[in-house]
Formats: structure tokens, sequence, C-alpha cells
């Protein structure tokens, strides 16, 4: 090694070893401090109670396979695979993994500077600039090393906060995975109580015809007014015109679906997975839980989201105090030049020492710097606050429509089938001329109404179910990695990301920051 290489190891070991001894002497601003309230983690909810059970199975993370419908297991597949929303999230992971990147990177010399120049020089005659003449060369290198000390932690708070929002993103990827689960679901059931209404819309409406036409024939025949054909036609009519109406939700269901499963509107053919679903409506009456209401909703994504942003924030503040102390440095230059002149001496100098700076005139600045992230602070505690409580209302709402869907459903079941029997009454006396026609087109109508009521009660049962599955943070689950492999390699086309891209994964359901920091 040439002596200028070795000076110039001695001068980086040497300031890297006083930067190591010297740095992280303490931190300032607060530590981290979780804000649960007592109510929060012993929280329970007699609804709550009264809808869910504790079982092994379906794991709560997968809760969509307590209906045992692979139709609806294969769309929630293609939704992780494809969904627009999921892959935005998980890019924001990729993007606060780059930011702690940078955060990490204040441990290390924060001025790195290398410059090297290479001069000509010519004397000047008094016959005037002559370049043939009295030219020489100078050169010159130089490397130089700034590293601020971290004696007050505002590094440490940097990648404290910078660690905290990484871990936000992740469970922001959880929340929009639990979002996009139960949208797939909802619109799925949606999708088959549409196609369960057509068909007691058309069975109701060839049972409307039937009379119709028997009441046209009577009519025609003088054996009874135009009342009972203008009724009997007005009730058929009216059947007929819900049946566009119940194609069009099907329709919009279906694109509603495409779209959730990153693909423009089109065929589905998940919807065939398992013949035999088509316009069936399944009644779920519990939640199968593997823990108890409080812990599965502090661990519900979007309050570890919250907790997180807070931890994040709370490490800003100490950043913001760091300014209020004085930044101490250790700088080092090494600086070689050289000239083409005979007898010039080549020099080589090293130059090492602390520098110190200090804000002493810029007190108010910095104190309301700090005053600013602590209101900060101050506004993501409540915010976590909030979430924690809206989550509990949310769930307990879930619960107690489910409830009055599961009680409505024994009534609904009884009314149609007592409608149905009604009718045949109606149907039998009036053939025998113990009632007039009108007593059938009561008959009729309420037979639909009954029947669809139920369906639609059924609709509201799976509905409420699967909000209560997502009120408890239910599905954050997924096999798919971060980023997909097309969107990974038109990235690793434009930018060296390293490793970064094959190692980020995520581990689902992570628990909240710790106390006295960011995990």
């Amino acid at each position: 090694m040439s002596r200028c290489g070795a000076a110039l190891v001695g001068a980086g070991c040497i300031i890297g070893g006083l930067a190591a001894a010297l740095s992280g002497c303490m931190r300032v601003g607060p530590d981290f401090q979780p804000q649960h309230e007592r109510w929060s983690e012993q929280w329970t909810s007699a609804s709550i109670e009264q809808v869910t059970q504790q079982a092994a199975q379906p794991d709560v993370r997968q809760w969509w396979q307590v209906f045992g419908d692979q139709n609806l297991e294969q769309l929630i597949a293609q939704a992780d695979a494809n969904n627009g929303d999921l892959k935005l999230a998980g890019l924001r992971v990729i993007e606060a993994r780059a930011q702690l990147g940078i955060a990490l990177a204040g441990r290390y010399p924060q001025v790195q500077q290398v410059n090297a120049d290479v001069l000509y020089s010519a004397r000047k005659r008094s016959d005037g600039f002559n370049t043939r003449s009295g030219g020489y060369w100078q050169y010159g290198a130089g490397f130089s090393l700034g590293w601020e000390l971290d004696f007050w932690g505002r590094f440490a708070r940097a990648i404290e906060s910078a660690d905290a929002a990484y871990f936000a993103q992740q469970a922001n990827r959880d929340a929009a995975l639990v979002l996009l689960h139960a949208q797939v679901a909802d619109t799925y059931f949606t999708l088959r109580t549409a196609e369960a209404r057509v068909r007691i819309a058309r069975e109701n409406a060839a049972l409307q015809k039937r009379s119709f036409d028997i009441a046209q024939k009577l009519f025609k025949a003088g054996e009874s007014d135009e009342l009972d054909l203008q009724q009997a036609k007005t009730q058929y009519l009216g059947t007929l015109s819900s049946i566009p109406e119940l194609e069009s939700q099907i329709a919009l269901a279906r694109h509603a679906l495409s779209v959730l499963m990153g693909r423009p509107p089109g065929p589905l053919p998940e919807l065939d997975a398992q013949p035999g679903k088509q316009g069936v409506v399944p009644l779920v009456s519990r939640a199968v839980l593997q823990d108890v209401p409080a812990d599965l909703l502090l661990r519900r994504p979007d309050v570890r989201a919250a907790e997180y942003q807070m931890a994040a924030q709370s490490a800003l503040v100490g950043v913001a105090e760091a300014d209020f102390y004085p930044s101490v440095s250790l700088v080092g230059s090494l600086v070689w030049s050289a000239s083409s002149l005979t007898g010039s001496p080549n020099t080589l100098a090293v130059i090492a020492g602390p520098s110190i700076t200090w804000n002493v005139f810029d007190h108010g600045r910095i104190a309301n710097n700090v005053r600013v992230q602590d209101a900060r602070l101050q506004q993501a505690t409540v915010a976590y606050g909030n979430t924690v409580r809206e989550a509990a209302r949310e769930a307990d709402d879930a619960a107690t429509a489910l409830i009055a869907a599961l009680q409505r459903d024994t009534i609904l079941d009884d009314a149609q089938r007592a409608a149905r029997r009604s009718l045949a009454l109606a149907n039998t006396i009036y053939r025998e001329g113990y009632s007039d026609f009108q007593r059938v087109l009561d008959a009729q109508r309420a037979l639909f109404a009954q029947q669809d009521a139920y369906v639609v009660n059924r609709s509201n049962a799976a509905g409420s179910l699967i909000a209560l599955y997502k009120a408890l943070g239910g599905g954050w689950s997924t096999q798919q990695p971060l980023v997909d492999a097309a969107t990974r390699q038109q990235m690793q086309r434009r930018t060296d990301w390293g490793d970064l891209l094959n190692d980020a994964s995520v581990s689902s359901g992570a628990a909240a920051p710790a106390e006295g920091g960011s995990r």
C-alpha cells in the first residue's frame, strides 16, 4: 500500500474509532409509552358473546372458510394476487423500508467527499501570452470526512421513528387485506342474494301470469268483470318489472368483483368453482374465534397502525429536542498536491479534529418546533383512542345486527311457509266459488313479499357476520408477497434495488410497538 493510502486508512480509522466511542451517549425526548385504555384490555360484549364461539378452525385469518364455499375462496385468492389497492399497500411498505434505510445512514459519516483536480498553468511574458514556454502542471487530490456524533440521540430517534413508520405501513397493508376480503365476501353474497331474488320474482311472476291468463279468459267469456282482469294484470306486471332491476344488481355485483380482482368487467369463471351455489345464501349463526374479542380488537391492523404512528411521532419529538443542544462532529481531511515544476515538492497533509456548532440564538424556533411535534403526538394519541373505540362500536353493532337477523330468520321462514299455504287455500276456495279473486291476488302478493324478505334477511345475516369478522380484524393473512413477480422485474429494470424486493416480507398480525421505543 502506498504512503498516501496508508495515511487515508489511518485517518479513517482514527475518526471512526472516536465516533464509535463518543456516539449515542443519551437520547433526549420521550420514550414511547403505549396508551392502552383499561377498558380496551378487558372489553367484552354480551352481543358478541352470543354470536361467537371458541374453536380452532377456521382460523380467523381465513374466516371466509366458515361458509364452505369454494367459489368465494377462489375469488379471494384471485383478489389477493391482483387487487390494485393491495399492490399499492405493498409498495408503500417497500417505500417505508427504503425510508428506514435512509434513516439508518445517519449512523455513518454524513459528509464524504473526494475531489481531484489537474491544472495547467502558463507564464505571461512581455511579448504576450505564450503557452509554449514556461508552462507547468499542478495536481491535487483530497478526501474529506465529517461525522456528527449522536450525543443527544437525534439519529437514533430518527431511526426509531422510521422503524415505527415501516411497521405502521405493514399494519396498513394488513388493514387493506381485512377490507379487501370483507368487500369480496360482501359483494359475493350480494350477487347470490340478487340471484335468489330473481329466481323468486320469476317463480311468482309465473304464478301471477297463470292467474292473469285465467282472469283474461273469464273476462272474455263474460264470467268476471274487468276489475279482476286489471288487478291481475297490475300485479303480474309489477312483479315482472322488478326482474330487470335485480338483474342489473347481479351485473353490478359481477363488475365490482371483477374490479376487486384487478380485472376489467368480464367473465368470472371463479363463480363456477363449486356448482350449485347460484342463488344460495347460507346462514351461519356463529363467528369462530381463537381469542377473546378484547385481544383481537387491539391486534386489529388499523389499531396497530395507529399505535405505530403514535410511536413514530413520539420519536420525532426527540429529534426536535436534539436541536436545543450543540452538534459535535469529527472532521478530517487528507490533501495531496504536486506540481511538474522542477524542484517543486509533493505535499501530503492530514487534518483532523472536532467541530462544534450550536444554534444558540435560535431557541424560539426550536422550542416551537418541539411544541409542534408534541402537539402532533397528542393528536396521534387521541386518534389511536378514537380508532379503538370505533373498532369496538363496529364489532358490537355487527353482533347486534347478526342477532336480529338470526331471530328474524325463523320468523320469516314460518311466514313464507304460511304465505304459500294461504295461496293454495285461496286458489281452492276461489275455484269452488266461495271467495272472490281479490283474495287470490292478496295471497300472491303476500307470498312474493315474504319470500323476498326471507332471502334479504339471509343476506343481512351474512353481511353482519362478515362485518363482525372485519370489525375484529380477521382476514389479514395472504400467501402473496408484498410485490408480485411482474412488478418486481419492472422495478428492477429501472433501479438497483439490491435484495430489498426479494427479502421484503411481512409478518402479518405483528404485535404492537413495545414500550420505550419501536421494534
